[in-house]
């Protein structure tokens, strides 16, 4: 069904303008039979912040922003999804166009800006579908024009507690002014610390929630450093890395299309947040699991982003070119690599490469 659907709607797709194409997107999930899927190979399990995920490949945040589809979604062999980024109240996002294909280089920049449905009817979406199971986190975000980022942050996680299966900070988004900002030192600390404790005071009632955060892949390593040491410090349960781009490689061929500003996000994101994800698995230690996004659009990318020190992944742009097909290969890929060489589990292979991905010469 799913190639059937690839081979029909790729082409069809393309024809339409990104964001548009987007739309169509997610009526077409909409209208997916609710079938099951295929159960996953045990060896692809993984147990990270406290979840079981029945595999390690995830829909990242950015594509089901207002919590449409996410049973769709699953159905189609997705190990989890992550909805959002949702903002406290309903969100525009910035002018049109917005969203730009570079089909060349199998990459997309957006500059969206949160847009999104607002707190309210996402999480009346969510709670209806609270008893079907399935692993579906919750992106958070604040409010462009709020006179308190802070504050949006503590409401969304009081607000999803009860329905999210674990939540995303994300302050590496470039598309809302001055947003990154608050992956400053002392801007973070903060930050993070209001969100913990906003999670503690909710727990009782709302069950665990796990707090992840999002950084950029732009940081220098000093900044790295320091979003890492206050990551361990207030004890938060895992990172994902990384978020789009500002950085436009020189070997971009589609270079009108790479002027426009916002995030580069696909195949070219492949080597700079893989080497991010390695960075970042030194330096935390083992104090928490890691998610790895950024240009994986095969079994072999997925297989380097783990080993470079990723746990799960996450996929989106790369959906755009090879279609949702994608998700089944690269876990087909993962089982048979696991059978290949004797292992029992990911598990095994993650961060293996991390030390020396880090001593290699800077991706530019």
């Amino acid at each position: 069904m799913i190639r059937a659907f690839d081979a029909f709607s790729l082409p069809l797709l393309r024809w339409f303008d990104p964001e548009d194409a987007h739309r169509l997107a997610i009526q077409g999930l909409r209208l997916l039979p609710p079938v099951r899927p295929r159960p996953d190979d045990p060896k692809l399990a993984v147990r990270a912040f406290g979840l079981n995920f029945p595999n390690p490949v995830g829909m990242a945040a950015g594509f089901d922003k207002s919590a449409e589809v996410p049973d769709a979604l699953l159905r189609l062999g997705f190990g989890f999804v992550e909805i959002g980024t949702v903002t406290p109240r309903p969100q525009g996002g910035n002018p049109r166009p917005r969203l730009f294909r570079l089909e060349r280089d199998e990459a997309v920049i957006n500059r969206m800006g949160f847009n999104n449905d607002g707190a309210e009817a996402v999480l009346r979406r969510l709670a209806a579908r609270a008893n079907l199971g399935g692993i579906v986190g919750v992106n958070v975000g604040a409010n462009k024009d709020s006179a308190d980022r802070v504050a949006d942050y503590v409401k969304l996680i009081e607000t999803f507690a009860p329905v999210a299966s674990y939540f995303t900070v994300n302050v590496s988004s470039p598309n809302t002014p001055g947003l990154r900002n608050l992956q400053q030192a002392s801007a973070l600390d903060d930050l993070l610390a209001k969100v913990i404790d906003a999670r503690e005071r909710v727990r009782q009632n709302a069950g665990d929630s796990p707090v992840l955060l999002k950084i950029a892949p732009d940081l220098s390593l000093a900044e790295l450093d320091d979003v890492v040491n206050i990551a361990r410090s207030r004890r938060v349960d895992g990172m994902i890395v990384a978020n789009t781009t500002l950085a436009r490689p020189a070997t971009l061929r589609e270079q009108t299309r790479a002027k426009e500003q916002g995030g580069l996000s696909g195949r070219p994101l492949f080597r700079l947040s893989t080497r991010m994800v390695a960075e970042t698995y030194v330096r935390a230690e083992g104090a928490f699991p890691l998610i790895g996004v950024g240009g994986i659009d095969s079994g072999g990318a997925a297989l380097t982003k783990i080993r470079a020190g990723a746990s799960l992944i996450q996929l989106y742009s790369s959906l755009i070119y090879k279609g949702l097909g994608l998700v089944e290969n690269i876990k087909n890929d993962l089982a048979s690599t696991l059978l290949r060489t004797g292992r029992d589990s990911l598990s095994e292979i993650v961060g293996a490469d991390a030390a020396t991905i880090t001593a290699e010469d800077w991706p530019v």
